[in-house]
C-alpha cells in the first residue's frame, strides 16, 4: 500500500505522523520500551496536541526480536496476531546506554539510539542486518479523497469477501542493502525474488496465473540472512522497494503493528528460527511419497472406472500408492455432506476394503462449506455451528455450491460436529483427506468467539485443516497424518501437505508452479505438490511427459486435472520412440523416484527437525554463492540432488551448477560446478546431478537398501 507521492511527498489526503524521535526510554524484565513523539520536543508546548508512538522490544525465543508500534492502544483491531507460543527458557536483557537503548536477544540485537532522528537498528556479531530509520515508523490517517489510494488490490472480486478500507493504518519500514535480495511472503507464482513488488498478503482462489495466492504468508527471508514476519492475520501490504526503493514497507489497518526480526546468519537458519516459532512441519508417512492418482474433477467416474486406471497403472507396471476421489465422491449440490453418492458407489466400505488389499491408500477431497441441500444445513443452522452475519442469519452466497454456508470453527462444538464426520470417512477406509478451498471468507461476519473479522479470513484455513489434520492423528498416529491442502497462513506447514492450486497445462505455467513452490519453501513449508501436467485444460503430450519428470521429482506427486483424466495412456499414440511415451516416462520417474524414498524420508525428517524443505531453492543451500540467488528453474531436491526441470518440448534446458564436483545421476558422467550449461534432453531424462561427497540411500522394487556416491 502506497502513502507517498514520490520521496518528498505524500499522496493527497494522506497525513503520516513519523516517529521523530526516541524521547524516553524504559528497561524493565526483558523489554525495552520507548516513547517517540512525532516531532522533535525543543519545548514543554510541543508536548501538546502531540500524537506519541509507543514502540516496545521484546524477545519471544533466541535470535528473535518482536517490535509492536502502537498509536491508540486502546483500538479495536490489536488483536489481530497469530498466538505464537514464545520459549518460556528463554530471557532477554535490555539495558539502558549512554547512547539509547539496546534489547539483547543472544545472536540478534537491538540498538535504538536516544534523540533525533529515529534510528532502530538489528545487529549480530558480524554486523548490521537492517535498520530503521528516518520516517520509517509511522500511523497513517487517510481522507475520504485518499480512499482510492489505499484501497488494496486483489480482492477476491465479490464485495462482501474484499478487505475493508479503513481511515488509520500502521506502517514501518527496513532498510535494504545494495544487493539485498527479499524471498518468501508465501506461494507466489510471479517472480522468484520479491525486489520491486507490491506484494498483498490475501488469500484468494486467483489460480496459479496471478497475483493472487492460496498461502499468503506475512514473512519474507532476506538475501543478507535474517527474516521478518509481521504478527497479524488480517491484511498486510508489502512494498518491496517498490515505493521507497531503499526499504520493504508493511502497512496494516488499524492503531498498532507488531513484527519480529529473526535472525540467521544462513537462510537455513533463519528457516529454524522461524518454524521453531510458528510451528514446525509435521513428519508424513512414508507411504505418501509414493504417486497419487486422482478420477479428476468433473470426469465421470464410478468403481469400474476406478479399478480400470488401477489394473491400468499396474499392467504398464507403473507403481501407485494413493488413489484419490475427488469432489463427485459426493452427490451433485450436496457438499459437503460427507455421504457417497448411491447411484455411484453403492458399496463404498466394499470398495474401500477393495482397495485396501490391493495395497492402495484412499484419499477423499472436502471442503469446509454446506451446500443449503446438504443433509447437514438444517443441522448446522439449528445448533449454531454455522457463521453468521451480524444481524443473526446464516451466511450463504451461491458461488461454488448452490445457498453453501460456512462451517464456524471458532465454535468448538462445531469444529467437533465436523470432525465427527472426518472421522466416520477415516473409519470407512479412507487414508488422507485432501482440505481444498478455505480462502474465500468475507470478512463481514459474525463469529461464534467474537474474533475480528478481518483476522478469520486468513485463521479460518488454519482452524479448517486442524480440525482435519487432528482427526487423522488420532485415527492414524502421529508421522501416518497427511492432507492435501490448498489454502494456508502462517503455521498452516505444520500441517502437511500442500499443493500449488489450480494450475494450466502449459510449460509456462509449469515454471510458475515451480517458483510458487520455491517461495512457499522459503516461507517455512516442508512439503510441496502440485497438478502433474496442469488442472486445467488438456496438456500436450509434450507438456505432460516433461511435467512427469518434474512431479516426481518433487516433494509429492499427484496426477490430477480438471475435465480430463490424466492416466498416462492417455497421451499416448502409439507411435512414440522406445522409452519416450508417456507411460514409458511415467514409469521410468515413478519408479525413480520410488527408489528414492530412502533419501527422501530422510529429507523429510529434517524438515521436521529444522524446517529446512525438503524442495529447496538453490539460494538456501548455496547462499554464499551470487548466481543461485535468482535461480527459479531448479531446485535443490534434499540437500544432495539438483533437479533442473525441462520446460521445452524439444528438451533444451540451460542450468546453473554451483561450485564443487557433480555426478550425473543417469550416465555417470562427473563435472566440476561454477557454471551454466546447455543441454537438450529426451522426454525420459532431466537434469540431475549428484553433489559431491553425497551418499544417497536408495531402496529397489524388493526393500532391497543399497547408496549412490556423489
Amino acid at each position: 500500500m502506497k502513502f507517498t507521492d514520490g520521496f518528498w511527498q505524500l499522496r493527497p489526503g494522506v497525513e503520516a505522523l513519523y516517529a521523530q524521535e526516541a524521547r524516553d526510554l524504559v528497561a524493565a524484565d526483558g523489554e525495552l520500551t520507548i516513547w517517540a513523539p512525532t516531532r522533535v520536543i525543543a519545548s514543554r508546548g510541543d508536548t501538546l496536541n502531540r500524537p506519541l508512538l509507543t514502540v516496545s522490544l521484546a524477545s519471544p525465543a533466541e535470535g528473535v526480536i518482536r517490535v509492536r508500534i502502537e498509536h491508540h492502544r486502546g483500538a479495536a483491531g490489536s488483536g489481530r496476531g497469530f498466538g505464537f507460543d514464545a520459549d518460556p527458557g528463554h530471557r532477554a536483557e535490555a539495558r539502558l546506554d549512554d547512547d539509547g537503548g539496546v534489547l539483547d536477544a543472544g545472536s540478534l540485537r537491538a540498538r535504538v539510539r536516544r534523540g533525533a532522528p529515529w534510528q532502530l537498528s538489528f545487529e549480530h556479531d558480524g554486523g548490521v542486518y537492517t535498520t530503521s530509520g528516518h520516517r520509517s515508523i509511522g500511523a497513517i490517517g487517510l481522507s475520504p479523497q485518499a480512499a482510492v489510494v489505499a484501497e488494496p488490490v486483489g480482492s477476491d472480486g465479490i464485495s462482501c469477501t474484499g478487505k475493508a478500507e479503513a481511515d488509520d493504518y500502521v506502517h514501518a519500514q527496513l532498510s535494504l542493502d545494495v544487493g539485498e535480495l527479499i524471498y518468501g511472503l508465501g506461494e507466489r507464482f510471479g517472480p522468484f525474488v520479491k525486489n520491486g513488488q507490491t506484494v498483498d498478503v490475501w488469500n484468494s482462489d486467483g489460480g496459479t496465473s496471478s497475483e493472487q495466492s492460496y498461502k499468503s504468508i506475512p514473512f519474507y527471508l532476506s538475501s543478507r540472512g535474517y527474516g521478518v514476519l509481521v504478527n497479524d492475520a488480517g491484511h498486510v501490504s508489502f512494498e518491496v522497494g517498490s515505493e521507497a526503493v531503499e526499504q520493504v514497507q508493511f502497512s496494516v489497518a488499524g492503531q498498532s503493528l507488531e513484527f519480529f526480526v529473526i535472525a540467521g546468519p544462513t537462510p537455513a537458519e533463519v528457516l529454524d528460527r522461524y518454524t521453531r516459532l510458528t510451528g514446525r512441519p509435521a513428519r508424513v508417512p512414508d507411504w505418501s511419497y509414493g504417486l497419487w492418482l486422482s478420477t479428476s474433477f468433473t470426469t465421470d467416474y464410478d468403481e469400474a472406472t476406478v479399478s480400470a486406471f488401477i489394473d491400468g497403472m499396474a499392467q504398464r507396471d507403473i507403481p501407485l500408492e494413493v488413489f484419490h476421489f475427488d469432489c463427485f465422491w459426493m452427490r451433485e449440490f450436496h457438499w459437503t455432506d460427507f455421504e457417497w453418492d448411491p447411484a455411484v458407489f453403492p458399496d463404498p466400505e466394499g470398495m474401500l476394503a477393495r482397495l485396501h488389499e490391493r495395497g492402495l491408500r484412499v484419499s477423499a477431497w472436502v471442503n469446509p462449506y454446506i451446500a443449503q441441500r446438504s443433509r447437514l444445513f438444517d443441522e448446522g443452522r439449528e445448533r449454531g455451528y454455522l457463521v453468521r452475519r451480524p444481524d443473526g442469519s446464516v451466511f450463504q452466497w451461491d458461488l461454488w455450491q448452490a445457498g453453501m454456508a460456512l462451517v464456524d470453527f471458532t465454535n468448538p462444538e462445531a469444529t467437533a460436529w465436523f470432525q465427527g464426520y472426518i472421522r466416520g470417512l477415516l473409519r470407512q477406509g479412507v487414508d488422507a483427506v485432501k482440505t481444498d478451498f478455505g480462502e474465500r471468507i468475507p470478512t463481514g461476519l459474525a463469529w461464534h468467539d467474537g474474533s475480528d473479522p478481518e483476522a478469520m479470513h486468513h485463521r479460518y484455513t488454519h482452524l479448517y485443516n486442524r480440525a482435519v489434520f487432528d482427526v487423522l492423528v488420532e485415527e492414524r498416529g502421529e508421522g501416518e497424518a497427511v492432507l492435501f491442502a490448498r489454502s494456508a497462513t502462517a503455521g498452516g506447514q505444520a500441517m502437511p501437505v500442500h499443493w500449488g492450486g489450480d494450475n494450466s497445462s502449459s510449460f509456462v505455467s509449469m515454471a510458475e508452479s515451480l517458483r510458487g513452490g520455491l517461495s512457499l519453501a522459503l516461507s517455512g513449508f516442508g512439503y510441496w505438490s502440485h497438478d502433474i501436467g496442469g488442472f486445467e485444460g488438456d496438456p500436450d503430450p509434450a507438456v505432460f511427459k516433461r511435467w512427469l519428470a518434474f512431479g516426481l521429482l518433487s516433494s509429492h506427486s499427484r496426477l490430477h486435472g480438471s475435465t480430463n483424466y490424466r492416466v498416462p495412456w492417455a497421451f499416448d499414440t502409439g507411435e512414440e520412440e522406445p522409452g519416450q511415451s508417456a507411460v514409458d516416462v511415467a514409469r521410468a520417474f515413478t519408479k525413480l523416484k520410488r527408489s528414492l524414498r530412502p533419501y527422501l524420508v530422510a529429507a523429510g525428517e529434517e524438515a521436521h527437525r529444522s524446517g529446512r524443505p525438503v524442495m529447496r531453492p538453490m539460494v538456501l543451500e548455496f547462499p554464499d554463492d551470487p548466481a543461485a540467488g535468482h535461480l527459479d528453474r531448479q531446485y535443490m531436491l534434499g540437500p544432495d540432488l539438483m533437479v533442473a526441470p525441462v520446460f521445452t518440448a524439444s528438451g533444451d534446458v540451460e542450468y546453473y551448477l554451483p561450485r564443487g564436483r557433480w555426478t550425473n545421476w543417469f550416465t555417470r558422467e562427473e563435472t566440476e560446478g561454477g557454471g551454466w550449461r546447455r543441454e537438450t534432453h529426451a522426454f525420459d531424462s532431466v537434469p540431475l546431478w549428484i553433489r559431491e561427497g553425497a551418499v544417497i540411500p536408495v531402496e529397489d522394487e524388493h526393500g532391497v537398501r543399497a547408496e549412490v556416491r556423489g
